[in-house]
Protein backbone atom coordinates (compact mmCIF):
# COMPACT_ATOMS: atom_id res chain seq x y z
CA UNK A 1 0.00 0.00 0.00
CA UNK A 2 1.41 3.49 -0.79
CA UNK A 3 0.28 7.05 0.63
CA UNK A 4 -3.30 8.86 -1.02
CA UNK A 5 -2.31 11.23 -3.95
CA UNK A 6 -3.46 14.93 -3.54
CA UNK A 7 -7.25 14.39 -4.66
CA UNK A 8 -10.14 16.30 -3.77
CA UNK A 9 -12.48 13.81 -3.07
CA UNK A 10 -9.24 11.88 -0.40
CA UNK A 11 -9.10 15.99 1.12
CA UNK A 12 -12.90 16.02 1.43
CA UNK A 13 -12.84 12.49 2.89
CA UNK A 14 -9.52 13.24 5.27
CA UNK A 15 -11.10 16.84 5.84
CA UNK A 16 -14.47 15.29 6.79
CA UNK A 17 -12.79 12.58 9.48
CA UNK A 18 -11.00 15.21 11.17
CA UNK A 19 -13.93 17.53 11.85
CA UNK A 20 -16.03 14.61 12.38
CA UNK A 21 -13.13 13.93 15.11
CA UNK A 22 -11.64 11.16 14.04
CA UNK A 23 -9.04 9.39 15.71
CA UNK A 24 -5.55 10.60 13.79
CA UNK A 25 -4.69 7.44 12.62
CA UNK A 26 -7.52 6.63 11.16
CA UNK A 27 -6.64 9.65 8.96
CA UNK A 28 -2.82 9.28 8.68
CA UNK A 29 -3.06 5.38 7.52
CA UNK A 30 -5.30 6.22 4.72
CA UNK A 31 -3.79 4.25 2.12
CA UNK A 32 -4.44 3.06 -1.80
CA UNK A 33 -4.15 0.05 -2.54
CA UNK A 34 -1.89 -1.19 -5.62
CA UNK A 35 -4.69 -2.46 -7.50
CA UNK A 36 -8.98 -1.51 -7.70
CA UNK A 37 -10.74 -3.83 -5.59
CA UNK A 38 -14.30 -4.10 -6.52
CA UNK A 39 -15.87 -6.43 -3.81
CA UNK A 40 -15.73 -6.83 -0.25
CA UNK A 41 -13.33 -9.82 -0.43
CA UNK A 42 -11.29 -8.44 -2.75
CA UNK A 43 -10.61 -5.59 -0.73
CA UNK A 44 -10.22 -7.73 2.50
CA UNK A 45 -7.19 -9.90 0.59
CA UNK A 46 -5.99 -7.19 -0.48
CA UNK A 47 -5.56 -5.55 3.47
CA UNK A 48 -5.05 -9.31 4.96
CA UNK A 49 -8.10 -9.02 7.45
CA UNK A 50 -11.50 -10.69 7.52
CA UNK A 51 -14.28 -9.88 5.13
CA UNK A 52 -16.79 -8.94 7.95
CA UNK A 53 -14.10 -5.82 8.75
CA UNK A 54 -14.84 -4.28 5.17
CA UNK A 55 -17.24 -1.61 6.04
CA UNK A 56 -18.95 -1.44 2.45
CA UNK A 57 -20.91 2.23 1.27
CA UNK A 58 -24.06 1.38 -0.27
CA UNK A 59 -26.14 4.08 -1.52
CA UNK A 60 -29.95 3.52 -2.06
CA UNK A 61 -32.74 4.98 -2.35
CA UNK A 62 -35.39 5.52 0.72
CA UNK A 63 -38.56 6.66 -0.87
CA UNK A 64 -36.29 8.58 -3.37
CA UNK A 65 -33.83 10.29 -0.77
CA UNK A 66 -30.36 8.69 -0.61
CA UNK A 67 -29.46 6.77 2.32
CA UNK A 68 -26.14 5.57 2.52
CA UNK A 69 -25.83 1.76 4.51
CA UNK A 70 -22.27 1.38 5.95
CA UNK A 71 -22.72 -2.46 5.64
CA UNK A 72 -20.51 -5.40 6.81
CA UNK A 73 -18.56 -6.84 4.06
CA UNK A 74 -19.67 -10.26 5.00
CA UNK A 75 -23.47 -10.00 4.55
CA UNK A 76 -26.37 -8.31 1.89
CA UNK A 77 -28.82 -5.63 2.88
CA UNK A 78 -32.01 -6.52 3.66
CA UNK A 79 -33.79 -3.50 2.12
CA UNK A 80 -37.46 -4.65 3.21
CA UNK A 81 -36.53 -5.22 6.62
CA UNK A 82 -34.47 -1.93 6.75
CA UNK A 83 -36.90 0.08 5.12
CA UNK A 84 -39.82 -1.12 8.11
CA UNK A 85 -37.17 0.05 10.73
CA UNK A 86 -36.39 3.23 9.12
CA UNK A 87 -40.19 3.96 8.74
CA UNK A 88 -39.81 4.05 4.89
CA UNK A 89 -42.19 2.70 2.35
CA UNK A 90 -39.50 1.95 0.12
CA UNK A 91 -35.51 1.55 0.13
CA UNK A 92 -34.05 0.60 -3.59
CA UNK A 93 -30.36 0.14 -4.91
CA UNK A 94 -29.22 3.82 -6.54
CA UNK A 95 -27.86 3.78 -10.26
CA UNK A 96 -24.91 5.18 -10.64
CA UNK A 97 -25.74 8.90 -11.57
CA UNK A 98 -27.84 8.79 -8.48
CA UNK A 99 -24.76 7.35 -6.42
CA UNK A 100 -22.50 10.55 -7.76
CA UNK A 101 -24.67 13.37 -7.23
CA UNK A 102 -25.76 12.36 -3.58
CA UNK A 103 -21.75 11.62 -2.71
CA UNK A 104 -19.57 13.41 -5.50
CA UNK A 105 -17.90 10.12 -5.54
CA UNK A 106 -18.12 7.11 -7.83
CA UNK A 107 -19.40 3.64 -7.07
CA UNK A 108 -16.58 1.46 -5.50
CA UNK A 109 -14.65 4.54 -3.84
CA UNK A 110 -17.44 5.88 -1.97
CA UNK A 111 -16.31 6.92 1.00
CA UNK A 112 -18.59 7.40 4.82
CA UNK A 113 -17.54 10.83 4.56
CA UNK A 114 -17.25 14.06 2.26
CA UNK A 115 -20.13 14.28 0.39
CA UNK A 116 -21.25 17.43 -0.81
CA UNK A 117 -24.20 17.43 1.72
CA UNK A 118 -24.49 14.90 4.70
CA UNK A 119 -26.37 11.88 4.13
CA UNK A 120 -28.47 9.47 5.93
CA UNK A 121 -26.64 7.30 7.34
CA UNK A 122 -26.84 3.68 8.84
CA UNK A 123 -24.18 1.97 10.32
CA UNK A 124 -24.27 -1.93 10.08
CA UNK A 125 -24.38 -3.25 13.89
CA UNK A 126 -22.37 -6.28 12.97
CA UNK A 127 -19.25 -4.78 12.14
CA UNK A 128 -19.08 -3.74 15.79
CA UNK A 129 -17.54 -7.27 16.47
CA UNK A 130 -14.53 -6.08 14.76
CA UNK A 131 -11.70 -3.62 16.73
CA UNK A 132 -10.98 -2.31 13.15
CA UNK A 133 -12.60 -2.23 10.14
CA UNK A 134 -11.58 -0.62 6.31
CA UNK A 135 -13.53 2.03 4.47
CA UNK A 136 -13.08 3.54 1.38
CA UNK A 137 -11.69 6.61 0.73
CA UNK A 138 -13.31 8.82 -1.67
CA UNK A 139 -11.77 7.31 -4.92
CA UNK A 140 -11.80 3.03 -5.77
CA UNK A 141 -8.05 2.30 -4.48
CA UNK A 142 -8.01 4.57 -1.32
CA UNK A 143 -9.19 3.02 2.27
CA UNK A 144 -8.67 3.80 5.49
CA UNK A 145 -9.18 1.95 9.04
CA UNK A 146 -11.39 3.00 11.73
CA UNK A 147 -14.41 1.72 14.43
CA UNK A 148 -17.66 0.85 14.58
CA UNK A 149 -17.65 3.66 17.18
CA UNK A 150 -16.07 6.46 14.95
CA UNK A 151 -18.21 5.12 12.01
CA UNK A 152 -21.28 6.54 14.17
CA UNK A 153 -19.67 9.26 15.26
CA UNK A 154 -18.37 10.69 11.91
CA UNK A 155 -20.96 10.24 9.77
CA UNK A 156 -23.74 10.79 12.72
CA UNK A 157 -25.40 7.49 11.57
CA UNK A 158 -28.13 5.65 13.38
CA UNK A 159 -26.60 1.69 14.30
CA UNK A 160 -28.97 -0.53 12.32
CA UNK A 161 -29.15 -4.43 11.80
CA UNK A 162 -29.02 -4.28 8.17
CA UNK A 163 -29.17 -8.04 7.33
Amino acid sequence: MTPPPDHPNIRAVTGALRAGGAAPDSVERMRVLPEAVSTAKAAAEALGIQVGQIANSLVFAADGEPLLVLASGAHRVDTEKLAAALGVEKISRADPKFVRAATGQVIGGVAPVGHPAPLRTVVDRSLEAYDEVWAAGGIPHAVFPTTFAELVKVTGGTPETVA
